[in-house]
């Protein structure tokens, strides 16, 4: 049998259940998933007094080929992008600016210097989402930011995210669609800390005056990201999960929930259903911890297709915000960006061939043997056959094949880079 062919046997099979496939393909494509650029450079950017990479960040790997130069990134995030079906968005942290080799402080970043970035999204019809930059700078050196302790210091970081979320409605408005701008800080101490209250306290006023004008969320969204710990920040992060859900919910913001930034027993999956009860949109960046927050390419394991179940069986693909957030350099990077973005949709693609409205009624009922059962035979029905006809429909390479693209684009490409 053909491709069109091994679909509708399978298609068949989920009918039994009551599942409309065709709807789902539709439904599936209508779902942005944003890819990270710093996949591509290994987290460096193009600021022309270019720093080393801290703040608890770190790329391991030396693979040949990394991007050094805007154009190099964006042709290597098209490629990428021709090997995952779907239209979707890329995001960019405030390093990717370009200054023509003008040094440019981070808190004077303007909408100018993405103005390559935006007409290239626009030019493909992408979305763009943004970050502020607030780690790898001499202010960030100590390890605190936005509540270091000097005000001068708290201010520049102040300055700089106010910048961003300028840049962000700026994409908003060029791209008619809006713009997730998101911030992380690497703040915290290697040790325990004799003053927990102080920091979250400077964080709390600092992160007021950032978010005291408000921009319309038809271009530009925000959203406030957790961590346990990092690298030198082992003992206090002052930007606790428990705080940024507070400072969300009280200021209107969206909690951003990064699948590495929990303690190792806890998932991202049991929190999604909690926060949606409370806030209209949450956002995610979803990479693969081993061990800690290492950043891994996501695989299809229990845990993403958990994820993609909690989104879907609680009808939230229009309020959950998929962004992906890994950084591996041991690999081929658009080998990374693809097979973790293919990821991401087969699992919700998995999520939306379930049987959920049955299942949810059996557990209402008590019924867990059925529910068990049904949860367990649906791992091997035919998701195979209904994701090969969708990278069909979608003129991205079934199966495999996508590999031999890049094999292709490595040997005529990345290897003439020095």
């Amino acid at each position: 049998m053909n491709i069109k062919e091994k679909y509708e046997a399978a298609k068949s099979e989920y009918e039994r259940w009551g599942i409309d496939v065709d709807k789902v393909l539709e439904d599936l494509k209508k779902v942005k998933v944003s890819i990270h650029c710093w996949q591509g450079d290994d987290v460096i950017g193009f600021e022309a007094n270019q720093q080393e990479l801290s703040g608890g960040i770190a790329t391991t790997g030396n693979y040949p080929g990394k991007a050094r130069t805007p154009e190099e990134l964006r042709a290597d995030l098209d490629k990428a992008l021709s090997l995952i079906p779907g239209k979707h968005k890329v995001n960019l942290h405030a390093i990717y600016a370009e200054t023509n080799g003008e040094v440019v402080e981070r808190d004077e970043i303007k909408p100018e210097y993405f103005k390559n970035w935006v007409k290239w999204a626009k030019e493909r019809g992408l979305g763009l989402d943004f970050n502020p930059t607030i780690f790898s700078h001499p202010k960030a050196s100590d390890g605190l930011t936005l509540s270091h302790p000097d005000k001068e210091i708290r201010d520049f970081w102040i300055r700089h995210s106010i910048a961003s979320r300028k840049i962000g409605e700026y994409f908003g408005r060029e791209l008619g669609q809006p713009c997730l701008t998101n911030l992380w800080i690497p703040d915290g101490y290697k040790d325990i800390p004799s003053d927990r209250l102080g920091p979250r306290k400077r964080l709390k006023e600092s992160l007021e005056e950032i978010y005291k004008e408000k921009i319309d969320p038809k271009y530009n969204l925000d959203s406030v990201e957790s961590k346990v710990f990092g690298i030198g920040a082992e003992a206090y992060t002052v930007g606790s999960s428990e705080f940024y859900i507070n400072f969300a919910a009280r200021n209107g913001l969206l909690p951003l929930m990064d699948t590495g930034h929990y303690h190792p027993t806890e998932v991202v999956s049991d929190k999604i259903s909690s926060m949606l009860l409370f806030f209209d949109k949450v956002a995610l960046h979803v990479s693969r911890p081993v061990r800690w927050d290492s950043d891994h390419v996501i695989v299809l394991d229990d845990e993403l297709k958990e994820i993609a179940k909690e989104i879907v069986r609680n009808d939230a693909l229009d309020r959950v915000i998929i962004g992906l957030d890994f950084f591996d350099a041991s690999i081929n990077r658009i080998a990374a960006w693809t097979i973790g973005a293919r990821n991401m949709i087969k699992a919700l693609l998995f999520a939306m061939l379930m049987p959920n409205e049955k299942l949810k009624e059996l557990q209402d009922e008590g019924n867990f043997t059925e529910r068990l059962a049904l949860m367990e035979e649906f791992k091997t029905y035919p998701m195979c056959d209904i994701w090969n006809y969708y990278c069909e429909i979608n003129n991205v390479p079934v199966k495999e094949n996508w590999l031999s693209e890049v094999k292709t684009y490595e040997k005529e490409v990345l290897s003439k880079r020095k």
